[in-house]
């Protein structure tokens, strides 16, 4: 796949308790531009992914964005008792020529997350 043919901006989610995908997890993407401006929502897929956040090709603005993972839901679902109602991440774009995947590894009571290729 080429970076013209997916969203420049995308992300996933594993529940690494069940070692699975995190499906049906609402998540927004913000910009910062004084102050928050959301630009992007979606949901994870059966795959636990969020591949289209924008649309393939959109130009992206070098600076700082977010990702918040609405997780209370997605743990209710399972009848787990969550510590993590929501999980933010926020990063840099330094070229916005560039792919940013930014995974989600996520437990009831933990998270980690990364830049993926």
């Amino acid at each position: 796949m080429t970076k013209s043919a997916k969203s420049p901006i995308t992300t996933h989610i594993l529940d690494i308790n069940r070692g699975k995908p995190a499906v049906g997890v609402p998540v927004v993407l913000e910009q910062s531009a004084q102050g928050w401006k959301e630009i992007a929502k979606g949901v994870t897929d059966a795959d636990g992914r969020v591949g289209n956040l924008l649309p393939p090709g959109s130009p992206i603005a070098e600076g700082t964005y977010r990702l918040t993972f609405e997780t209370s839901a997605y743990f209710q679902k399972l009848g787990v008792r969550g510590f993590y109602p929501y999980v933010t991440i926020v990063f840099e774009i330094a070229e916005a020529s560039e792919h940013y995947h930014v995974p989600l590894l996520l437990s009831a009571h933990g998270y980690s997350t990364y830049r993926g290729s």
